[in-house]
């Protein structure tokens, strides 16, 4: 992915900052499942759900690095927890190219989203606990995690 990482606003906004050297270079969908690991059907459901707008030209779609910012975004709020409904909510809804688009996230969002992500990690915690036990019962050696075999 060409991009030079995350940064957060002062006024709570996530984004992702694109690398200068991927310039004004129009990718196909191709490159995009490519470069960011989706599938070609992923990128048409965004398309469909409004959050990306490739240039079309007949059948065949272009993302210029306004695009691949805008993608970016979108999978920064997916990897935060956020629902495709949310990142829509969230991302900006002019139709100025920005090279470092940023979720418009508010304060309840994110302390809302921290206490959700904190029980899927205790729930994920209890589980692969439950796990090394089995497993641990299953091999006779009930001190042994599985990470250490």
């Amino acid at each position: 992915m060409a991009t030079e990482g995350a940064f957060s606003g002062a006024d709570g906004s996530v984004g992702l900052r694109t690398a200068q050297d991927a310039g004004d270079r129009l990718y196909t969908i191709g490159d995009m499942a490519r470069a960011y690991r989706v599938t070609l059907r992923a990128l048409r459901f965004y398309e469909d759900r409004g959050l990306i707008k490739p240039i079309r030209h007949g059948v065949s779609r272009f993302y210029d690095s306004a695009a691949r910012a805008r993608f970016e975004t979108i999978l920064r709020g997916k990897q935060l927890g956020f629902t495709l409904t949310q990142i829509s909510a969230m991302l900006p809804k002019d139709e100025k190219p920005e090279v470092a688009e940023t979720l418009d996230l508010q304060e309840g969002q994110v302390l809302t989203q921290l206490a959700q992500l904190e029980r899927k990690r205790e729930e994920l915690e209890t589980a692969i606990s439950a796990l090394r036990e089995t497993h641990g019962r299953m091999t006779g050696g009930e001190g042994r995690s599985a990470s250490a075999a």
